[in-house]
């Protein structure tokens, strides 16, 4: 199953443009992947998202585990159908949620026990018990349990998460040897932001036989040149011939930065949590829709864009909803980002296909001067 799963169909310098198999369809990559923590992408319908060209979103273990349970959303057919959702699935472990509740966890070698955040009752995740989870939500994409450390933990402390990650990956294979069923697996690489840790993570879940590898433990607070080191360390060592996953990660400059360093898959929150903030991406620039001078402006969001925000509504109206905290504000900043994200990521891979790669990657970043001057300078 492994090695049909994914194909590379073009590349430019270490870009790729291919597609990745699942039971509900296949993605051209790259992509962004929508975050639905909880069966749902805040403030939009699966119409909406099917409307701009959405293949596949995202669902979170932990907060479907707790509510409104895994077996429940089992008895009610998975996650697709209890969400109508026709598209793909990917779930991540909940790991990154369980270690954010530093003050109610434990890690010990069996899994990590936690309270609940809703109502402080006592639960253990597992390697198994995750996959457990998935299997009875039914994505299309499992993610294996790991340990995500926080930026700066010492070179001793993060060795010894690796090594219980590295553990804790093999009891998931185990689990769930390839070709079990529909349902692909992929394995998480850590380190920290230590590379012979990085090179040692890579090396020891290559030689276990996941769907795909993700890059965990980015974006946790670290410098901008930091965490773009370690991409551009890390993304080459993965095997080619597997799907490249960033974990978490993030701006329009840090997605078309990835796809440069040869990532392929991409998911964070900002462009919906930012839409409910009123700040919105367009092909001019990232703007913020409060801002007094968009009052009296009669011009589309973006007159490069499709969606349904920028085809019918003016800048005007849309700084008069968010100003009135109208809900119809956060559908429709939420359906221009996530376009715009979605875009993004089309563009890059055509842009892969014909070979102007390097081309759109300097036209993006010429968008966020202030955010590349910060990676460039270290901050």
């Amino acid at each position: 199953m492994s090695q049909s799963v994914f194909t590379i169909e073009h590349t430019d310098g270490a870009a790729r443009a291919g597609v990745l198999r699942t039971a509900h369809g296949v993605i051209p990559t790259p992509i962004f992947m929508p975050v639905g923590t909880v069966g749902s992408v805040k403030a939009l319908a699966p119409d909406d998202l099917a409307a701009i060209g959405a293949p596949i979103i995202l669902g979170n273990t932990y907060h479907l585990y707790l509510r409104p349970g895994d077996e429940l959303v089992h008895r009610r057919g998975g996650l697709h159908k209890f969400a109508s959702w026709p598209g793909s699935i990917l779930t991540d472990s909940g790991g990154f949620q369980v270690f954010s509740l530093s003050s109610l966890r434990k890690i010990r070698e069996e899994g990590v026990e936690f309270r609940s955040h809703l109502d402080g009752s006592k639960h253990l995740f597992t390697p198994e018990k995750v996959l457990e989870i998935q299997r009875n939500l039914d994505s299309d994409i499992m993610m294996v349990l790991d340990e995500c450390v926080p930026f700066g933990a010492d070179y001793a402390y993060t060795e010894k998460s690796l090594a219980l990650t590295t553990r804790w990956a093999k009891r998931a294979i185990e689990a769930y040897p390839p070709g079990t069923a529909h349902n692909l697996l992929f394995g998480i690489t850590q380190g920290g932001f230590y590379k012979d840790l990085r090179e040692r993570s890579v090396n020891e879940l290559c030689g276990m036989d996941f769907d795909g590898f993700a890059i965990g433990g980015l974006s946790v607070g670290e410098p901008k040149d930091k965490m773009y080191d370690l991409l551009y360390h890390t993304a080459p060592l993965l095997p080619r011939e597997k799907p490249r996953y960033l974990m978490g990660v993030g701006t329009p400059l840090d997605i078309v930065t990835g796809i440069h360093a040869g990532v392929d898959m991409f998911d964070c929150v900002l462009p919906t949590r930012n839409a409910r903030n009123g700040t919105l991406y367009t092909s001019l620039g990232k703007i913020n829709i409060k801002r007094r001078e968009f009052a009296e402006d009669d011009g589309p969001l973006d007159p490069n864009c499709r969606c349904y925000a920028c085809r019918n509504f003016s800048r005007a109206y849309l700084r008069h909803l968010y100003a009135s905290q109208e809900l119809l504000s956060f559908r429709l900043n939420s359906l221009h980002n996530l376009t715009y994200y979605l875009d993004l990521a089309r563009n890059a891979r055509q842009a892969i296909v014909e070979g102007r790669f390097m081309d759109f990657l300097a036209k993006i970043t010429a968008l966020y001067p202030e955010e590349a001057a910060r990676a460039a300078a270290g901050s």
